[in-house]
């Protein structure tokens, strides 16, 4: 164990050299997977028409638009408590105690267990009156509660691939849980015509097809990831005693884990937030921010891939009381996640027309789709540095930092933002600057935080 520890490239490596070579391969398996969604959206918007029904496809993405921040709360919960575990698993890795790790990564599982039978009951119970709350459409009423309900009820898969995806991005080994996402992703965008369309001798299950396509591929993903962790970790020990509840290790990764549950829950609470207070505008507008999300998670999730290489090297670095590596992880993180968010954000200054083309939305659904996009992407740099700080804050154990600066970004400042625009005259086009005036607000208030942890944590450690 002591052996693998010292060894581990999070320690040894060039910081910028491993910083690139465990953020490329999460990048690329987040950007994935935030294809699939939109793939998912794509194929979705081009159900037929049925009987007297007509835009049959635009319901069905306003539809999944309504599902989709129990999907964001869903994933939360899971990649939350995975980030307090990774955290928590890296720093005992740095600290070299095998006890704690072994216990680290049992307690995650059997959490996630947990957080899956408290989504099952709500597959089961719930669905309608949220999807009620959002609409009276009886269409996409329907077709809400069908999505949902599938997503909700078979999502042990997407909790335990958070948790396993962690357990090796933790180590260092993210080329093992990049292989399980893009598998999922491959999984999904495959049966997703076959599905929703009825190819190959399937009966057309239409937006139930989608929602199928989507749990079996994260039912891939988490079991090829499960067998990576126990067949490729062999620093973390398994076994059946450690996946029993430890309340002092169930606190420490909720220390750093719940703000991150509650910072990822805010984005599920700003997008139902956001379709309630659009929805006073048109329901053009609801769909148009629903399809403008998933393209701009391309941008985003590809930012948080890199955030998630920051995390484990911050904090194993800083676990080894290695003050040069920590400051090196901050600074190559912040810069990295800045280029990305860059060149997405001009390229979709460049390329938003084409994008949103291609879900066939009605013209005026596509033009404040194109709307959307052109002002919000000049929040991207400001975007960047705000996830690339809070990176860094969950590597120290500063979790309440991270939560702080996502209250600013995805709800004090942005919901009443858009509320207020929503009066004006010209609402349409004001509404979507709410998101750029949040993202400046929430950096300013990241920069004064990451000066006072620069000074209380990281100014004192030993050269």
């Amino acid at each position: 164990m002591n052996k693998e520890v010292t060894a581990n490239k999070m320690g040894t490596e060039a910081v910028p050299k491993v910083m690139l070579s465990m953020g490329i391969p999460i990048i690329l398996s987040m950007v994935l997977q935030a294809c699939y969604n939109i793939v998912d959206s794509m194929f979705v918007a081009r159900i037929p028409d049925s009987g007297n029904i007509t835009n049959m496809g635009e319901y069905a993405v306003n539809a999944l638009t309504l599902a989709f921040p129990v999907q964001m709360l869903i994933v939360a919960f899971g990649i939350g408590t995975g980030v307090g575990v990774n955290a928590l698993l890296a720093k005992s890795l740095g600290q070299r105690d095998e006890e704690k790790v072994a216990r680290t990564a049992g307690n995650g599982v059997t959490l996630a267990l947990i957080i899956y039978i408290v989504f099952l009951l709500f597959g089961l119970f719930g669905v309608k009156a949220y999807i009620g709350s959002q609409t009276n459409d009886e269409v996409v009423l329907g077709m809400g509660i069908s999505y949902l309900s599938i997503c909700s009820v078979v999502s042990f898969g997407i909790v335990l691939f958070s948790i396993y995806e962690k357990l090796l991005q933790s180590t260092g080994k993210t080329i093992y849980s990049t292989i399980a996402q893009v598998s999922g992703a491959v999984v999904n965008i495959v049966l997703d015509p076959v599905m929703i369309f009825g190819y190959f001798g399937l009966p057309e299950m239409g937006i139930r097809g989608a929602a199928y396509a989507t749990v079996i591929g994260q039912v891939v993903s988490m079991l090829i990831a499960m067998y990576f962790h126990y067949r490729k970790n062999t620093e973390v020990k398994s076994g059946m005693q450690y996946l029993k509840p430890d309340k002092g290790i169930v606190k420490e990764i909720y220390v750093i884990g719940l703000p991150a549950i509650i910072m990822q829950a805010l984005m599920s609470f700003m997008t139902y937030g956001v379709n309630l207070i659009f929805g006073t505008v048109s329901q053009a507008a609801v769909t148009a921010y629903g399809i403008f999300y998933k393209i701009q998670q391309f941008i985003f999730f590809a930012g948080f891939g890199l955030r998630d290489a920051i995390t484990p090297i911050v904090s194993f670095n800083y676990g080894m009381g290695d003050k040069n590596r920590v400051k090196q992880g901050i600074f190559y993180g912040i810069l990295y996640t800045e280029i990305i968010m860059l060149i997405g954000m001009i390229g979709l200054e460049v390329f938003a027309s084409p994008l949103i083309g291609l879900f066939a939305m009605s013209e005026e659904t596509e033009a404040l789709c194109v709307l959307a996009a052109r002002i919000i992407a000049t929040s991207f740099l400001f975007a960047g540095g705000n996830i690339a700080v809070q990176g860094v804050f969950q590597a120290l154990g500063c979790g309440l930092n991270s939560l702080i600066v996502s209250l600013l970004r995805l709800c004090v400042v942005v919901l009443p933002l858009a509320w207020l625009f929503t009066k004006l005259e010209n609402a349409t086009f004001m509404i979507w600057w709410a998101f750029p005036i949040a993202e400046l607000v929430a950096l300013a208030v990241a920069a004064a935080l990451m000066v006072q942890a620069n000074n209380k944590m990281i100014k004192p450690m030993k050269e």
